[in-house]
């Protein structure tokens, strides 16, 4: 699992898809085993701390590339995207150490709306 995240994000993309659309489906499957743990709490929530990693990693990739020197992304854009990464980061953090379904919600909002911008300009 200690790579989970970035295997993903090799895998997928080599599947020959645009970035964009790359980094929309990894979100959209982030925010989908986000969701089944959130909706059957009872049943999933030994998987929650998997879940929070995969997605924790995931956004700390797009983060790195974001804030990277070879980042092409208006200035303005680079920092609305690493603000968002530190409060997903922040949210992990509190959902570990306090884990509550409802708490998931947030997360799974955030990858949602992202992959769907990132689907939308593709």
């Amino acid at each position: 699992m200690q790579n989970s995240a970035a295997f993903a994000y090799k895998t997928v993309g080599a599947q020959t898809v645009s970035p964009r659309v790359l980094e929309a489906n990894l979100l959209s499957r982030a925010a989908g085993q986000l969701q089944r743990c959130r909706d059957d709490w009872d049943n999933t929530r030994h998987e929650l701390t998997t879940v929070l990693l995969f997605n924790r990693k995931l956004w700390t990739v797009f983060v790195g590339s974001v804030t990277g020197e070879e980042s092409q992304l208006p200035k303005a854009l680079r920092e609305n995207i690493a603000n968002l990464g530190i409060f997903v980061m922040k949210q992990t953090l509190n959902v570990m150490s306090e884990p509550e379904a409802r708490k998931l919600t947030v997360l799974i909002n955030i990858n949602r709306e992202i992959a769907a911008g990132l689907r939308e300009r593709a």
